[in-house]
């Protein structure tokens, strides 16, 4: 007797019940559909995606610390680690320039803020003061002492994510050099803590769809949908930009590693809509590392490279930033030299590297732009008030690829990465598994896959067996 096919109903049921990405999409509608239609519970909602938020902030910092200890230890070679930091400093520096002059040229090309002619005194200059709650970028000097921590339990205390980098080199460092024979025990208890922390990330994203909902009423309810219209051809551009710079990206990573950027977003559809819905990249930075590793990313290169990039690659603000930066000048009617706009260039690049965690961080770097070309008023910065929402979700989601591709050509470049396992998960063949639940299934699928990896990967000699 053939089986009954479930009715649609039942279907969409289930799909609602069992994918998150479904349950995403759907809080993401809804988000929208309330925030046009109740306005005034904007504010109400807005907890929803803040909590969540701040849950998922909460392990970032352990996570981050265990990936990287437990990583420097299994791969026992710290010059491999420091070498690993060297490639992705000068592949952020590539990728960041690339966008920034990227944005400038399309900036150039399509003048979003030609005939607008603003006259900057009629700005309300305080609202950018209101926007960066008083804050300023860090100086060159200020931003690797602040990278460098006073204290142990304030650099987890304060979540700053390249502080806890320096510690936990230094604690798989010291692992290293001590070896396990003296410290037997440590090794075991930080596996077993990222274990802790990873089964925590399951239980909050089991929020996200609620997180999504509340982000979605509280932007369209408190921004509208009126401000595309003032706008449009300034959003516009941002987008298609970021549009072609993730072209430009996948091609990369296409002739650096072979694999498809496409299938590594379809791959990570939930954590991309999850990012775009909370307008948060960290949001997602715990799934982001899990599926990392699981995609055949070393720990050690997963652990070093994507919360590196999060403070170093920020290729999705650099398009912002210099588009943003043309986009004042010309609204105000300030025609910039070649000079000029290679001052804007130099600029940015350094401001955009400090930018990670600090308030209306895009403000202050275009104010301070502004300060050194000493051409565009610095009131003029209050323009982008209106849009700078509006552009979270663009730059959320470059931001996002641009450092998960960085791990992957990253962790190519040092032979860290098992290619046989990334193109079989990216197509489908295996299925990525929440770490808790995952115990055993390296050793299950080892002995189907060891003979082609040993025959088809070059690097599968130097990967180091993900412990989950």
């Amino acid at each position: 007797m053939p089986q009954s096919v479930p009715s649609l109903p039942r279907r969409v049921a289930r799909m609602l019940r069992t994918s998150l990405f479904a349950q995403v999409a759907v809080a993401l509608a809804l988000g929208i559909v309330v925030g046009r239609l109740w306005p005034d519970t904007a504010t109400t909602f807005q907890p929803l995606g803040d909590g969540f938020v701040r849950l998922i902030k909460t392990v970032i910092s352990p996570l981050v610390f265990c990936v990287v200890v437990v990583g420097i230890a299994k791969a026992g070679n710290l010059k491999a680690f420091g070498r690993i930091g060297l490639k992705a400093l000068i592949w952020f520096e590539v990728a960041s320039t690339a966008a920034l002059l990227i944005g400038l040229i399309a900036a150039n090309v399509f003048a979003p803020g030609a005939g607008m002619n603003v006259d900057p005194s009629k700005l309300d200059a305080s609202a950018v003061d209101d926007r960066t709650a008083g804050g300023a970028l860090p100086s060159t000097t200020e931003f690797v002492l602040n990278a460098l921590p006073q204290s142990a339990i304030g650099a987890f205390a304060e979540n700053s994510l390249l502080q806890v980098l320096v510690l936990a080199c230094l604690v798989g460092a010291a692992l290293l050099h001590l070896g396990h024979t003296k410290v037997p025990a440590i090794l075991p208890a930080i596996e077993q803590a990222q274990e802790i922390i990873f089964a925590i990330v399951g239980f909050v994203m089991k929020l996200a769809p609620l997180a999504v909902f509340g982000a979605m009423v509280h932007l369209v309810g408190e921004y509208g949908l009126g401000v595309m219209k003032t706008y449009g051809k300034l959003i516009l551009l941002c987008y298609a930009v970021a549009a072609a710079f993730l072209v430009l990206l996948a091609v990369a990573l296409k002739l650096v590693t072979g694999l498809n950027l496409w299938k590594f977003v379809r791959y990570t559809r939930e954590e991309m809509l999850l990012a775009l819905g909370t307008a948060s990249s960290e949001a997602v930075m715990p799934r982001m590392m899990q599926k990392l590793r699981q995609a055949g990313a070393r720990d050690d290169a997963v652990g070093l490279v994507l919360p590196t990039g999060y403070s170093f690659n920020l290729d999705g603000a650099s398009i912002y930033l210099s588009i943003g930066t043309l986009f004042i000048a010309q609204a105000v009617g300030v025609d910039l030299s070649l000079s000029q706009q290679i001052t804007v260039i130099l600029v940015l690049m350094l401001t955009s590297k400090g930018m990670a965690g600090i308030p209306g961080s895009a403000f202050l770097a275009l104010s301070a732009t502004a300060s050194a070309l000493g051409a565009i008023p610095a009131g003029a910065v209050a323009l982008l008030l209106g849009v700078d929402r509006i552009m979270d979700a663009m730059r959320v989601a470059t931001n996002l690829l641009g450092n998960c591709v960085a791990v992957f050509a990253v962790s190519k470049w040092e032979g860290a990465l098992d290619t046989v396992r990334a193109r079989k998960m990216l197509d489908g063949e295996i299925t990525f598994m929440e770490e808790e639940d995952a115990t055993g299934r390296d050793a299950a699928e080892g002995a189907s896959e060891s003979s082609d990896s040993d025959a088809d990967s070059p690097d599968h000699a130097s990967r180091t067996p993900m412990n989950t």
